[in-house]
């Protein structure tokens, strides 16, 4: 099994700074373009065999039963459809939490890339 974490970079920060500005028509528009883009990566996912499990605020998140095509590929797609929206970070893991966990290190390291779990304890 093989699941995907998807999580929009900073998308927190600009809600926050939207709230302070007290900006609602900022704000609603970062909504209606986030939940447009992460079903444009769901539907996406869901075209290369993936299952979504979430798909809702500025992630998604997805399981399939082996990868039709390469990780590689599958972030440019997703960093694709996030244009003009987004950057976006993956974690892929065989777990949930692993691909949760390699979805953090990604983040870490400077988001707006792909992190694999099985790379990160080998």
């Amino acid at each position: 099994m093989i699941y995907l974490t998807i999580d929009g970079d900073d998308v927190g920060q600009q809600i926050t700074k939207f709230y302070l500005n007290n900006d609602e028509k900022s704000l609603s528009n970062l909504n209606d373009l986030m939940g447009k883009t992460t079903q444009l990566i769901s539907a996406y996912l869901n075209s290369i065999g993936f299952a979504v499990i979430f798909c809702g605020a500025d992630g998604v998140a997805g399981f399939a039963q082996y990868l039709e095509v390469s990780e590689s590929n599958i972030f440019k797609e997703i960093s694709a459809l996030g244009e003009g929206c987004a950057t976006f970070s993956v974690g892929v893991g065989c777990t949930l939490r692993e691909s949760y966990i390699a979805l953090m290190s990604a983040k870490s390291a400077g988001k707006a890339q792909l992190h694999n779990y099985k790379d990160l304890i080998g």
